[in-house]
């Protein structure tokens, strides 16, 4: 028997909407927000498909690869499982596989933003722009566009934005969009004044305290009070690479890419942190603390609350 279902899914036209604020908060919204209907599809193909999306929520991913490539076996038509075993071999450094199907998902829907947005993080992976793949889909397709410089602008590479953004008929789209870029920029710009200020500082410092630990985490402390988790990523790597086996440098590594959305950096990073503990209960809990943040964030609510169960009160 066949019957017809909703799939919740991110796939929105973000390039339709005329006003960015908008489009904006479509993007950063998580994209079960929006759903798309899907066509008559067999029992079994939606219920592999289905169990494939929670074996790759709960990140068993070659479980999730095969659940998909026999929903691929029954529909080989099907944009959204070519979209899903793109993100999934992305996350198994598959990189090959990963383009391969982000391009078929792509180029069966050109205006789809999320399709586009993962294959740009698939080349980013592999060192790779944009122009390199631009012979295998509709890179003329104006919508496709708008898309990407949306893309980069929210990944924050504004200079490949702008290049996109020249290659468009001025609009209100453009118009706004070239603000909010340019207003990037000049973050950008000043935050690396700022950095470049700081490691002076550090570096003259370094040179009375031999770069020692206490001197980073000062400098980390700092960073950390102030919100400046921009620096504070880079600093945080400094000091990982000087002094490895320092759980308080992981935890603000950690800290870092939460604040900028990288929770499954975040995670990596904080998971590390646990082999170098021992008894300081103040630190374990902050770590614990942005564990939970950085699984919640990857919507993995299961290994979120073990690690806020771990956090002890009190301390």
């Amino acid at each position: 028997m066949k019957r017809k279902f909703l799939l919740t899914y991110g796939i929105i036209g973000i390039f339709m909407i005329s006003n960015l604020s908008i489009a904006q908060k479509q993007i950063d919204s998580v994209e079960e927000n929006a759903e798309l209907f899907l066509e008559e599809y067999s029992d079994d193909f939606q219920e592999k498909f289905f169990e494939g999306l929670k074996q790759k929520g709960i990140e068993n991913y070659d479980k999730a690869i095969h659940l998909f490539l026999d929903c691929k076996n029954i529909d080989p038509k099907a944009e959204a499982v070519d979209h899903e075993l793109a993100q999934v071999f992305r996350e198994t450094k598959q990189l090959d596989f990963a383009q391969e199907h982000a391009i078929n998902a792509l180029n069966s829907d050109p205006e789809n933003y999320w399709y586009l947005q993962n294959l740009v993080r698939i080349l980013q992976l592999r060192s790779d722009g944009i122009s390199s793949v631009e012979s295998q889909i509709s890179y003329d397709n104006i919508a496709l566009k708008k898309n990407l410089a949306l893309v980069y602008y929210q990944m924050e590479i504004y200079k490949s934005a702008l290049t996109v953004l020249n290659s468009l008929e001025t609009s209100k789209f453009t118009e706004h969009l070239y603000s909010k870029i340019k207003a990037g920029i000049k973050v950008q710009e000043e935050n690396n004044e700022t950095y470049s200020y700081s490691t002076t500082v550090s570096n003259n410092t370094r040179n009375t305290e031999s770069g020692s630990i206490e001197h980073y985490k000062n400098y980390i402390s700092n960073l950390i009070r102030s919100k400046n988790y921009i620096i504070l990523d880079t600093i945080s790597k400094e000091a990982l690479q000087n002094y490895p086996a320092q759980p308080y440098f992981y935890y603000a590594r950690g800290l870092a890419l939460n604040h900028k959305k990288r929770y499954r950096e975040a995670i990596t990073v904080l998971e590390e942190s646990l082999d170098y503990m021992l008894d300081d209960i103040s630190l374990s809990n902050k770590i614990n603390k942005e564990l939970s943040v950085a699984y919640n964030g990857i919507n993995n609510t299961v290994k979120a609350n073990m690690y806020l169960r771990k956090i002890k009160p009190g301390f």
